[in-house]
């Protein structure tokens, strides 16, 4: 194999790597985005939204189990 050929082949194997960390941060962007309005939606006017540090956390440790499910496929 030629030199050209290993460079080309190299900047392949990189460039789905980039395509999905793009990919990956798009998604998780709309998704936030997505959450926020529908929590925002929940709550009256006037009023910001109620959310305890337990509901936090319990949100939070939900987030982690989807990515870790999500990284074993």
């Amino acid at each position: 194999m030629r030199m050209k050929d290993k460079q080309k082949s190299i900047v392949k194997q990189e460039a789905w790597k980039q395509k999905y960390l793009i990919l990956g941060g798009l998604l998780g962007t709309a998704i936030g985005i997505a959450a926020a309005y529908l929590l925002l939606q929940r709550t009256e006017e006037d009023n910001p939204p109620d959310m305890s540090l337990g509901e936090g956390v319990k949100i939070g440790v939900l987030v982690l189990g989807l990515l870790r499910s999500i990284a074993s496929l």
